[in-house]
């Protein structure tokens, strides 16, 4: 019951906070803080809980859903789920610490980023592939109205584009899903959704789900759902918007959560359940690279430079944020166990960040009212806690050795040279490219002479400090000891199907 129970409280909390009565708002955000802080207790519970040295799924719940099409409620998890949804569950709190400004219809607000939760945790926890997709959907709702509603100037604009792409993803992976429902069996009362069992069946000769060409054809319609989700180019245009336009708490969990959700959906269909589809897209090119690859290395240059050219500053950090899933979906391309435990350790430390950038972001925006890079200037003179926390998520996002940015891109890049020695060294472009964007809006933002227009700006203060510490300690322990989270999912990365 551990694993329902972290699904569903924030569930329940989101129906107990509309009911507090609108002239007890504050009540309505610490009710909310205190909802978000139970999955983080039972996420910690469940980590020290979890035996890292089996490959079995642990903490399972199984039990009958829709009879008639034998859909179930199983979830379960591995170590590959258990350290997002750690990552998850900590954003949390953090996210309702970073939301406490915001007054217009805050009960609202603060309900719609607790369904949001479930629906992201119940993702990463899901068994069943109708239970998958119907978390992987339930966060596309919350998500719509929290940057239409309580979003920057171009809210509805980035809200209805951010839907449009995920639906036009959604709809592909449904067809793929039911095509792979109606292949499980010739019988209609054996057909399942259950994805051990399918994944079992996939590897079975002469079973339907073990047909090359189905899993070619199953693995595009996947493929391309996730693959807007990550977002990998071309289906990227939606996040610069998405993440301008949305309040920082929301901007938080895109890149830290919503953004892995595409990734881990990857590792978790794709990889294990579609190896013959995986073979056609990553054994193109051999030693030059595959497609997957190739997918990778052009997010990498392509958002760095993008990021490189903005002036805007949180969509310089979106714009990062593409470049550097590239070395998530390069590291998976190696399908070696270092380029895949990289990827995963990647998709980790990148949820932890860029949120701590995206709420760094914030902080100043509350004060300045802008996110013009070229319209601050000597701000460490009036701001220095703020500018050595930026410091520190700048060089863990450049990827400074001993810091957590560094050990996930090092481990990508060994798996994908072993494989892929060109598309490796360009690859090596998006670091190069990255240090220049970060250092040159360090120069800009918080070097030279002070701009007398913030004479009087504030220091970042202790409520949003502490959104800030447990991102910042774990950027740092990632970094010198990553040891404690490969070793909880390097299991499950040896069981998957690599070359």
């Amino acid at each position: 019951m551990l694993l329902t129970s972290m699904i569903f409280i924030p569930l329940v909390g989101a129906i107990i906070v509309l009911l507090v009565p609108r002239d007890r708002e504050d009540a309505a955000k610490w009710i909310a803080f205190l909802v978000t802080l139970i999955p983080l207790f039972l996420a910690v519970l469940l980590y020290f809980q979890y035996d890292p040295t089996s490959v079995e799924i642990q903490e399972v719940v199984e039990t009958s859903w829709i009879k008639a099409f034998n859909i179930r409620y199983h979830t379960g998890v591995d170590g590959l789920s258990v350290t997002l949804i750690l990552l998850t569950a900590l954003l949390g709190p953090i996210c309702v610490g970073a939301s406490w400004k915001i007054e217009k219809g805050i009960k609202v607000y603060l309900s719609l980023f607790l369904l949001l939760e479930t629906g992201m945790i119940g993702f990463f926890c899901a068994l069943d592939l109708f239970l998958f997709y119907v978390f992987f959907e339930l966060t596309l709702l919350p998500m719509y109205f929290l940057i239409g509603v309580w979003g920057g100037p171009r809210r509805e604009y980035a809200a209805i584009k951010f839907f449009l792409y995920t639906l036009f993803g959604s709809v592909l992976m449904l067809i793929a899903m039911i095509a792979v429902y109606l292949n499980s069996s010739v019988d209609p009362g054996l057909r399942t959704f259950d994805i051990p069992t399918l994944i079992s069946l996939a590897q079975t000769s002469g079973h339907a789900l073990a047909d090359p060409t189905f899993q070619i054809w199953a693995f595009l319609g996947f493929f391309i759902g996730f693959a807007v989700k990550v977002p990998i180019f071309p289906f990227h245009t939606w996040l610069p918007d998405a993440h301008v336009e949305a309040p920082t708490a929301i901007s938080v969990v895109l890149a830290a959560i919503l953004l892995k959700m595409g990734t881990y959906g990857l590792v978790r269909i794709n990889f294990a359940m579609l190896p013959a589809g995986m073979d056609f897209f990553t054994n193109g090119l051999g030693r030059w690279g595959n497609a997957l690859a190739i997918l990778g290395v052009v997010n990498i240059i392509y958002g760095s430079l993008c990021a490189l050219a903005q002036t805007d500053f949180k969509k310089l950090v979106a714009y990062s944020s593409i470049g550097h899933m590239g070395f998530v979906i390069l590291g998976l391309a190696a399908r070696n166990e270092a380029g895949v435990t990289g990827a995963i350790l990647q998709m980790l430390n990148h949820g932890v960040i860029s949120a701590m950038l995206f709420l760094l972001v914030g902080v100043v925006y509350d004060r300045a009212h802008h996110r013009d890079i070229n319209g601050f200037g000597g701000l460490g003179a009036k701001m220095p806690i703020y500018t050595g926390i930026t410091t520190l998520a700048f060089m863990a996002s450049l990827g400074l050795p001993g810091l957590s940015g560094f050990v996930g891109e090092a481990l990508s890049l060994l798996g994908a040279y072993s494989k892929f020695q060109l598309l490796t060294i360009l690859s090596t472009i998006g670091i190069v490219v990255g240090a220049a964007y970060f250092l040159w809006t360090l120069q800009r933002v918080f070097l030279g002479d002070l701009n007398p227009k913030y004479e009087a700006i504030e220091e970042i203060n202790m409520r949003e400090i502490a959104t800030l510490i447990p991102l910042g300690v774990l950027t740092i322990v990632l970094g010198i000891w990553p040891h404690f989270a490969i070793e909880m999912f390097r299991n499950s990365v040896v069981g998957l199907p690599l070359q």
